[in-house]
């Protein structure tokens, strides 16, 4: 019996160490890549000073319009995730895609991330650039963050559009999110692992390869960073924030929206209830996933300038 417990114990020991030691691996091999892979991100767009850091704004296009583009939630490259949408847009309007902090190859800040500092710290930087008539163009939470601007700055925006835009009244969304245990993921090393198993989840998206190694690479340095998990914590509250506001009445208003939202039932009548009021108020829906622009951009693009064209 004492032999038994002896060979138990000690087989016990090395099941320990080997999980020590594999734990070691993930952590040490994590450190290491991510310090290679930040030598190997292209710059993209150019760095503009607000509220003392650097946010990240790409520009393409010359026309007399302009558009500017919000990313939705934990979006890791915004400039590179809307490759497809700028490059149909980008003939016909001058296209301005926002890089909020903590995403793309903006810096992180220490400012909370509530929906009153996400909107002015995006103000600024167009001001910051002297764009102050424009279209917002928004996916996801941009949906939430857009009632806000429009508010605040109705008589710089001349529409807005919502690509699978968020709406406040959307189940769901006052959940305590995981946010500590996630840090802990990518500070481990496992959320690495966890990307490298699953494979890069770009790799089906219409990018060339290089994109997709790049959007792989900026992905992992700003997975669950503690500026976007600060924004994760404050979903709740921004969305019961945005329940007391709606889009003005007089405001070109167009959502793009999936036609089959598995995780919220009511998707469509959510943004036609948005649009009731509008005096020129449109929703369109497309067979897609969230990410909508990712394989609809000809035809929002497209539905987006007759939209437009169609009011003047």
């Amino acid at each position: 019996m004492k032999k038994i417990l002896i060979i138990l114990l000690k087989a016990l020991a090395v099941i320990a160490i080997a999980v020590v030691v594999f734990i070691a691996i993930v952590f040490f091999a994590n450190k290491i890549s991510s310090k290679s892979e930040l030598g190997k991100i292209e710059p993209y767009g150019q760095l503009v000073p607000v509220d003392g850091k650097n946010m990240n704004v790409l520009i393409q296009g010359e026309g007399e319009e302009t558009i500017v583009l919000l990313p939705g939630y934990g979006t890791a490259s915004p400039a590179l995730d809307f490759t497809s949408l700028v490059k149909e847009l980008s003939p016909f309007y001058k296209v301005v895609v926002v890089e909020p902090f903590g995403y793309g190859l903006s810096d992180g800040t220490e400012k909370e991330r509530s929906t009153e500092n996400i909107v002015n710290e995006t103000h600024e930087v167009l001001q910051k650039l002297n764009i102050d008539r424009y279209v917002l163009m928004g996916h996801s939470i941009a949906g939430i963050y857009g009632l806000d601007y429009v508010s605040k700055y109705r008589n710089e925006v001349s529409a807005f559009v919502g690509i699978d835009s968020s709406v406040p009244t959307q189940g769901g969304m006052d959940v305590e999110l995981p946010a500590k245990k996630l840090k802990l993921l990518k500070n481990s090393g496992f959320g690495r692992l966890m990307m490298k198993v699953s494979g890069n989840p770009y790799a089906e998206l219409p990018f060339e390869d290089e994109t997709k190694e790049q959007l792989r690479m900026i992905s992992l340095k700003n997975m669950y960073n503690s500026t976007t998990l600060n924004e994760m914590q404050h979903i709740s509250s921004n969305f019961k924030a945005a329940k007391t506001l709606t889009f003005p009445k007089d405001l070109p208003l167009i959502f793009f929206i999936q036609a089959n939202n598995t995780s919220h039932k009511n998707w469509i009548p959510l943004h036609e209830e948005q649009v009731k009021n509008s005096e020129n108020g449109k929703v369109m829906t497309f067979e897609g996933g969230h990410y909508l622009h990712h394989t609809k951009s000809k035809e929002i693009a497209e539905n987006f300038r007759a939209f437009m064209e169609g009011i003047k």
